[in-house]
């Protein structure tokens, strides 16, 4: 019987050939959109994308020089960045040494999403970025999941969490939520055809953008721990006590 983590990795296997066709196509074009506006503003020496999306590359527009991928499926294409195998939860890279860390749809389909935000918070640097690709649960097609889901097909096969939810972990392992923006306001569903001539929906913007848009780029900054110098509580000074010195006796010799 195959276990849950093996599972989950055929998931995300299944997630490269839907993104290489169709809808999924047009949602990572639109995802990849959203990272060439983030990531010319971030800078450092290292990058690492964990987890490849499918031959989309994501890190094009970074000023970064170092760039590299932690590949977590085993994908047969070539990468176009120096890569190394590993998992979100167990990354081959040292702590506090990467200055930016992308995670494309990668909570979705891991075992523990918990450490894998764990472990990017581990290798980033102190004002390190975060940038988390996920699929939205409210849009129209994460109300569609449920029903696709038992048909095991990609994404949907996958667990979906709100904007809200990953605020939440990110809080508690002290990032800080810098901004948040939608991703493919279309459907991602139906003949690519047609999806193309959705330009009403598209017209909407910003009104429609945060509840129907198909997938979320979260960016967060691990947040710098301050340590408080332990300051010596002051004391007065000991005063010495007052005592009177015992005057010279004189003895009396009576002659008498």
């Amino acid at each position: 019987m195959p276990s849950p983590s093996a599972g989950r990795k055929t998931c995300r296997l299944d997630l490269h050939g839907w993104i290489s066709r169709g809808p999924g196509m047009l949602l990572a074009e639109a995802e990849r959109a959203r990272m060439d506006e983030i990531l010319p503003d971030l800078f450092g020496y290292h990058l690492v994308q964990v987890g490849r999306l499918g031959d989309i590359d994501l890190l094009s527009q970074s000023r970064i020089l170092h760039k590299g991928i932690v590949d977590i499926d085993r994908v047969p294409a070539p990468a176009p960045y120096p890569f190394a195998y590993g998992t979100a939860s167990t990354l081959p890279v040292e702590s506090d040494s990467v200055d930016v860390i992308v995670l494309p749809h990668v909570l979705e389909f891991d075992e523990d999403p918990h450490a894998a935000l764990r472990e990017a918070f581990r290798v980033l640097v102190p004002e390190g970025h975060l940038l988390i690709l996920g699929f939205n649960p409210r849009s129209p097609m994460g109300m569609w999941r449920p029903f696709r889901k038992r048909r095991g097909v990609a994404p949907w096969n996958g667990q979906f969490f709100g904007v809200s939810r990953i605020k939440d972990w990110l809080a508690l392992l002290d990032f800080d939520v810098t901004q948040v923006q939608p991703c493919f306001v279309r459907p991602s569903f139906g003949n690519e055809r047609w999806l193309r001539t959705l330009d009403a929906i598209c017209r909407l913007g910003n009104l429609t953008a945060p509840v129907l848009s198909t997938a979320y780029l979260i960016a967060a900054r691990k947040r710098v721990t301050r340590v408080m110098p332990i300051k010596t509580r002051w004391r007065p000074k000991p005063r010495l006590v007052g005592v009177g010195l015992a005057e010279p006796s004189a003895r009396i010799i009576n002659r008498e």
